[in-house]
């Protein structure tokens, strides 16, 4: 492994961080983690940790002796001088005295020695960072060193590699017994440089950041070396069908057979991210793939991303995916009862209180073509493929010099479950459109970009279609949670199967349409060119059906159901004068909506309209109000609160209407008016 330290970058960082009054042993701190931080081979979405021994004094401008270690949530790569947490080292010391110390009782104590009361937790290794009396710490879970203490023979085989330069520590759960036999290990042989963590990983230590560092990175490559001048060609492939069918097209389907029921058709929805490449192709494709993915993961700490390890599908073949949907489902349904199995044979062992999490996979191996990360938002689908790219480069590696032997499942079962994940789970709930997938065309425009940034508050990942492709990406980018914009022409029926196939690249899938793009041609009816009548049609009405059908395509792969939501316009039931040629499609599209609800109530699917009026927007300008103010003998104001409220209403009001629809989940063919109150508009 490349060392990366450079002395122009530390320098650099340090009189950066000297300007904010921090010190250069922080500083240099900072560094290094964040080079630890920035491999994936090294450290991963929270696993690994780094610690400081230093002075820091306190708001009363008292000075303490403190281990300045990472706190729970930072990420290396990025981290900053307040991830480092300062904990009072004495009551650290003091804690190796104890005989017994909960997990519980552990993380208080830490936290009732922090110099800042509202720093975040420090880590849950703090207290072994606390007993190895070098100034630097380091721990990494190096795929490399995994690759050796994934074996039956992990001691004989670490001791070949690294002689007596590192101890090694049999596998104990993280913790306080963990830190009082790794320091006790080390007391036993001071001259060590690193201490190798059966199952679990690797630390080093020394007086400079640098020479930690670069230690670190010694010990790594040494296992790297030694896999790579030993290790032989782990796997063998199956065979594979002549024509594969592409992830696009298998993801609705594991997407929606992953989804969490929760009872009465209702979801917990995820959605996937896809890898692939020539070490996980390998790795997929082994004979011996189903079997692996039984023996667990790679290190302990990956069980809270992807639970007991993979789930290994077969290869798709082209041309067949619905018998490959039924495939998935069994598939998953295999996964599910193994994981309930291990639950209650685990939670059986003794008397604490646990539930159970939900059994889907997070990490789906398919044969022929890579790997799917599922999560119940993009950002847990990414750590889960991120995760599901290192498992492979370490079980490669432990194959290729031996077998893989990880941790056994009943081991596992006490870190998956363990308290104090538990509660971190517990205060990460779910937003109602968690793991929900939006699709809003018009999505640019004053209503579109209103309903995308509030349906992204409430959790859902938003595809942004609008014609004006630039400004989709901006809105997408000012909605946040991972959305897309994409540049698409609703009145082109390839345009709109394009933007689907690309929320289904990026998302898996699509559970909430809101077709919502639109415009208006004025005009009397009778003097009408046919033309513009026809324009009209197809934007006002086909448009709304072909999103609608690519929406319902899905749906029926996915079945777990799904919303559409038709932006109709009060034109629908009450006609304006020259304005015929947008209210008849607009009609029409109220009854599709209907229709919808009659047709595909029994999948699931729900489709409700909205009739909206008088919104600033591409259809009523500035320009328009004024002149129909003016024609009225009214104000502006008047007449954008021309309603029984007297209030104008806003985009972000019909945006409000669609949400409410979207999580109505017993209401269907419904028309709801935002309008402020027209009586001439009312439905009857």
């Amino acid at each position: 492994m490349h060392n990366l330290w450079n002395d122009k970058e530390a320098e650099k960082l340090v009189s950066e961080y000297a300007e904010k009054g921090v010190d250069r042993d922080l500083a240099l701190r900072v560094y290094t983690t964040r080079l630890l931080g920035g491999e994936p081979r090294l450290v991963l979405h929270g696993g690994g940790n780094t610690s400081l021994k230093t002075k820091a004094k306190d708001i009363l401008g008292q000075e303490w002796d403190v281990l300045c270690v990472k706190g729970s949530g930072w990420d290396m790569g990025v981290i900053e001088p307040p991830g480092l947490p300062a904990v009072k080292m004495e009551a650290l010391l003091a804690a190796r005295q104890l005989d017994s110390l909960s997990d519980e009782a552990m993380v208080a104590m830490q936290r009732a020695n922090l110099l800042d009361p509202y720093a975040p937790n420090p880590s849950i290794e703090t207290l072994l960072h606390a007993f190895l009396p070098h100034k630097f710490v380091d721990h990494t879970h190096s795929t490399a060193i995994l690759a050796l203490v994934d074996q039956a023979d992990s001691e004989p085989l670490c001791r070949e590699v690294f002689g007596k330069r590192v101890g090694f520590v049999p596998y104990i759960k993280p913790g306080f017994e963990l830190a009082k036999a790794a320091a006790d290990i080390y007391d036993a042989d001071p001259s060590v440089e690193g201490l190798i963590l059966d199952k679990h990983g690797i630390f080093t230590f020394a007086a400079t950041a640098k020479e930690a560092y670069d230690l670190m990175i010694e010990f790594v490559t040494m296992a790297g070396d030694h896999v790579a001048k030993n290790g032989k060609k782990p796997f063998t492939s199956v065979a594979l069908p002549q024509a594969l069918a592409r992830p696009e097209e298998i993801a609705p389907y594991l997407r929606g057979a992953a989804a969490i029921p929760q009872g009465e058709g209702s979801f917990g929805r995820m959605v996937t991210d896809f890898r692939t490449s020539p070490k996980i192709l390998d790795y997929v494709n082994a004979d011996t793939a189903e079997e692996l993915a039984t023996r667990g993961v790679s290190t302990p700490d990956l069980s809270i991303r992807i639970k007991t390890g993979p789930m290994v599908l077969p290869a798709p073949e082209a041309g067949k995916l619905e018998e490959y949907g039924e495939t998935i489902r069994e598939k998953v349904a295999d996964f599910s009862a193994r994981y309930c199995d291990y639950f209650e044979t685990n939670n059986a062992r003794d008397e604490v209180e646990r539930t159970m999490l939900d059994p889907m996979p997070r990490l789906v191996l398919v044969r022929g073509l890579g790997l799917f990360g599922l999560g119940r938002s993009a950002k847990e689908a990414k750590v889960a493929a991120d995760v599901g790219e290192m498992l492979v480069e370490a079980v490669t590696g432990a194959e290729a010099i031996g077998s893989f032997h990880p941790l056994p499942l009943s081991d596992l079962f006490e870190l998956e479950y363990w308290s104090l994940e538990q509660a971190k789970l517990a205060a990460n709930k779910p937003k109602p459109l968690s793991g929900q997938v939006t699709l809003v065309t018009g999505g640019a425009g004053a209503i579109g970009a209103a309903t995308a940034k509030l349906f992204a508050s409430q959790g859902s990942h938003i595809v942004v279609v609008d014609l004006d492709e630039e400004k989709a990406k901006a809105v997408a980018g000012e909605a946040g949670n991972a959305s897309i914009g994409v540049g698409a022409d609703v009145t082109d029926p390839a345009a709109v199967r394009a933007a689907f196939d690309r929320a289904v690249e990026t998302f898996g899938g699509v559970d909430i349409i809101v077709s919502n793009a639109g415009a208006a041609w004025q005009g009397k009816i009778g003097e009408l060119d046919d033309a513009a009548l026809r324009k009209s049609f197809e934007l006002n009405f086909f448009a709304h059906q072909t999103v609608a059908q690519n929406a319902v395509r899905l749906f029926e792969k996915q079945k777990t159901g799904g919303v559409l939501l038709f932006n109709t316009s009060k034109q629908a039931v009450n006609p304006g004068a020259n304005f015929g040629a947008y209210g008849l499609p607009k009609a029409a599209t109220l009854f599709l909506s209907r229709q919808y609800a009659l047709d595909y109530g029994a999948l699931g699917v729900r489709s409700n309209a909205v009739n909206a009026d008088r919104i600033r927007s591409g259809l009523l300008t500035d320009d328009m109000i004024a002149s129909r103010a003016q024609a009225r003998g009214v104000s502006e104001k008047d007449y954008m609160g021309g309603n029984l409220l007297g209030h104008e209403v806003r985009a972000e009001d019909v945006a409000q209407a669609f949400l409410n629809h979207a999580l109505a989940e017993r209401t269907t063919a419904d028309v709801t008016t935002v309008d402020g109150g027209n009586i001439a508009a009312v439905l009857r």
